[in-house]
């Protein structure tokens, strides 16, 4: 089932969840221990991210230095697959631009295709320092928004080649907003013109990053709706865990940790888990009640944090009505 066709077929709120694969040849049944523990809440669909080639270095023992490229998270599409048929969960597989080619993407879409998946997320990725060359029959997307129009081309039947009775996809196109401003946007208003642009490319529903204030996410979906965007917005939320979390999150995130939360947490930073359970806790509650259509956890590889703020929610796991 697509994502929209679960929030548009429930009265409930959804609990959702992004996961991350492991790291190159490590082992899936830590991933299937945290799929089996966010499973009981009964998620209408997980997302899982997709990590492209990632350029690194490495010094000589003649001092020179090598560079090297490397996938160090591949597998997005066999973990997809084990969701489906292992936990009869819709799983929402990442396609990204950086990294990758049309043609790699255009491949990737017609195998979520052929394993009957319904849902993707297309983002833009990040800096990862390495792009392929890329020849004259081949192409990059360089923003979402390009991303968005390749997938919305093959829902209509149009390939990168033309092809004659070539099948129609069908996708649910996902895309990520930013409460806060995308970092390399000059304000919010051009921000949310550029996403504009992606739902009017074909995209469906919004999964923002993640905050930790509301009242911040309350003001982007307000300009959302004053500028025209009517695709459900779905607030992405993360647990802070560690005083660390007050450097890092920002750091690779690009948000803002709100003064309250930052002072609790340095001062008695021993508390830090469950200062943030429950801080994600009263925020939870605050969506809920402002009418959000559900709540998207990025737990990467620990569920325990979103496992604990959950079950202090007044939300009856409910798959959406079929």
């Amino acid at each position: 089932m697509k994502v929209t066709e679960h929030y548009n077929n429930t009265n409930e709120p959804l609990i959702s969840f992004e996961i991350i694969p492991p790291k190159r040849g490590g082992s899936i049944s830590r991933v299937f221990e945290s799929l089996d523990e966010l499973n009981k809440y009964k998620p209408p669909f997980i997302d899982v991210t997709s990590h492209a080639a990632e350029a690194y270095y490495e010094e000589l023992p003649d001092g020179s230095v090598k560079r090297y490229t490397r996938r160090k998270r591949p597998g997005t599409i066999g973990l997809c697959a084990a969701i489906k048929h292992r936990y009869n969960v819709d799983p929402v597989p990442h396609l990204i631009c950086k990294g990758f080619t049309q043609e790699e993407t255009e491949d990737a879409l017609i195998e979520l295709n052929y394993l009957g998946f319904e849902n993707v997320l297309a983002i833009r990725g990040d800096d990862i320092g390495y792009q392929k060359p890329i020849q004259k029959t081949r192409g990059i997307n360089k923003y979402a928004v390009d991303l968005v129009r390749q997938i919305t081309r093959m829902n209509s039947g149009v390939y990168l080649e033309k092809l004659i009775d070539a099948d129609e996809t069908d996708f649910c196109i996902g895309v990520g907003g930013y409460p806060e401003k995308h970092i390399q946007a000059p304000n919010l208003a051009f921000d949310i013109a550029r996403l504009k642009e992606k739902v009017e490319a074909g995209a469906d529903y919004i999964v923002t990053q993640m905050f930790f204030d509301n009242p911040g996410f309350f003001r982007f979906v307000e300009l959302c709706r004053e500028a025209g965007i009517e695709a459900p917005i779905i607030p992405g939320l993360k647990i802070l865990t560690t005083p660390k979390h007050l450097y890092r999150l920002p750091e690779f995130f690009h948000l803002t940790i709100p003064g309250a939360l930052s002072r609790e947490v340095s001062s008695r930073p021993d508390h830090a888990s469950e200062i943030g359970v429950e801080w994600a806790v009263q925020q939870c509650r605050e969506l809920l009640g402002y009418g959000v259509p559900g709540l998207h956890f990025y737990v990467m590889g620990n569920p325990d944090p979103a496992c604990r703020v959950i079950d202090q929610l007044d939300v009856v796991p409910s798959t959406s009505k079929i």
